[in-house]
C-alpha cells in the first residue's frame, strides 16, 4: 500500500513490455497516473479525450492519440481512483539498420495497432530511452496483456 502513496507525488510510472507481431517488434508502455475526477461524478475517472465519465474497470480509447486507459481503484484506505495508460511510449533511438515499416503502421487502427511498426536488418536491435520508474505497477495490472490479434486491426 505504501507503493501507492508514492504515486501520489509521482505523475507516471512506466512498464515497457514487448509483443512480437509479424516479425515485428511492437513496444507498448504502461504507466499509473492519478485519475482526474469531477467533484459531480467522486467515484468515477473523468476521460478527458471523451469529456465522459468512467466507472472503475473499464477502459476507453485515447483517440485522436495512440492508446487506451482503464480506471482502476486503489487498494488505499481510502481507495483513490487511478488511471492506468498504455500507449506506445518514445519513438526508439536512431538506427540506421532499422527503418519504420509504414506499410504495417497504421496511425488510425485501435491501439496497440497504431503504434509504430520498426522493421530492422537481420542482427540489429531497436534501443528505447530509458524511462525512470519509482514505483512498480501492481502485478495484477503489469500482467494484463494485449493479445496480439488487436494489432492486426
Amino acid at each position: 500500500m505504501q507503493r501507492f502513496v508514492a504515486l501520489a507525488l509521482v505523475v507516471a510510472v512506466a512498464l515497457a513490455a514487448d509483443e512480437k507481431v509479424d516479425e515485428v517488434v511492437v513496444k507498448t508502455y504502461k504507466r499509473l497516473i492519478p485519475a482526474d475526477v469531477l467533484r459531480d461524478f467522486p467515484g468515477m475517472c473523468f476521460a478527458s479525450t471523451r469529456c465522459a465519465t468512467v466507472e472503475p474497470g473499464k477502459s476507453w480509447d485515447l483517440s485522436p492519440f495512440c492508446g487506451r486507459s482503464t480506471c482502476v481503484l486503489s487498494e488505499d484506505k481510502p481507495p483513490r481512483l487511478l488511471e492506468l495508460v498504455e500507449d506506445c511510449g518514445p519513438l526508439p533511438l536512431a538506427n540506421p539498420k532499422c527503418k519504420l515499416d509504414e506499410e504495417k503502421t497504421n496511425k488510425t487502427a485501435a491501439f496497440p495497432g497504431c503504434c509504430p511498426s520498426f522493421t530492422c536488418e537481420e542482427g540489429a536491435t531497436l534501443e528505447y530511452p530509458e524511462i525512470p520508474t519509482v514505483a512498480p505497477v501492481p502485478e495484477e495490472i503489469a500482467t494484463s496483456t494485449t493479445p496480439a490479434a488487436e494489432k492486426k486491426a
